[in-house]
């Protein structure tokens, strides 16, 4: 009885066996040709076999990639693709670089310091006070979506100078009389409301009613 443990390790697992034994006669072929056409047949079994390869982008390439690998770059075909550098099989993923930079208010998030930034950067005055009152409102809205509660204009005014080192100013005596920062909320109707609502639609319906049975006594 011959037992797997007995047998040459299994390039790659997900085609078997029996694709590894082609692989290994396909390479012992003299005729190149002949060689070209079964290795061309086996990648079609190859996809058959293992169809969730088809899942993923440029599917055919990858297979013909799995081929060379099973072979050990031993095959001598020719691919429609690049043949594949063996050095691929022990080459690590490159670490990813995670973002170092610190964010001061985690509740406002970075794109809201890249704003602060572009505010600083606008020169015209009428712009750079449009900007702070833009930024204003988003941290408001941003504060209360964390804290379900409201903010002093102050508090924002103290943020968006401590975020623009002091570079970004704004009168907020004018702020809070004109309410620069105030956030519209849009008016949700209450219980009594849809009440209302309903029993006029209640009402046009009745008197709709009563119209049709008149012209029908006429």
């Amino acid at each position: 009885m011959e037992y797997n443990t007995d047998k040459v390790d299994l390039k790659l697992r997900e085609y078997g066996r029996n694709v590894q034994k082609l692989v290994d006669h396909i390479v012992k072929l003299e005729d190149k040709e002949t060689r070209n056409r079964q290795a061309a047949t086996l990648v079609e079994l190859m996809k058959q076999i293992n169809p969730n390869v088809k899942e993923g982008p440029e599917y055919e390439q990858k297979v013909w990639d799995d081929l060379f690998i099973i072979s050990d770059f031993q095959l001598d075909v020719e691919s429609p693709y690049p043949i594949p550098d063996k050095t691929i099989l022990g080459r690590r993923p490159e670490i990813v670089k995670y973002n170092s930079n610190n964010i001061r208010y985690k509740h406002y998030g970075r794109n809201m310091e890249l704003l602060v930034q572009r505010a600083i950067e606008t020169e015209d005055p009428e712009e750079k006070e449009a900007a702070i009152v833009h930024v204003g409102k988003l941290m408001k809205t941003f504060f209360n979506v964390w804290n379900k509660d409201n903010i002093d204009d102050d508090l924002i005014l103290a943020n968006i100078k401590e975020l623009s080192k002091g570079k970004l100013k704004i009168d907020a005596e004018k702020v809070k009389e004109l309410g620069l920062f105030e956030v519209s909320i849009p008016q949700q109707k209450g219980p009594g409301d849809g009440g209302r609502d309903n029993k006029d639609h209640k009402n046009r319906n009745r008197k709709r009613r009563n119209n049709n049975q008149k012209r029908r006594r006429n």
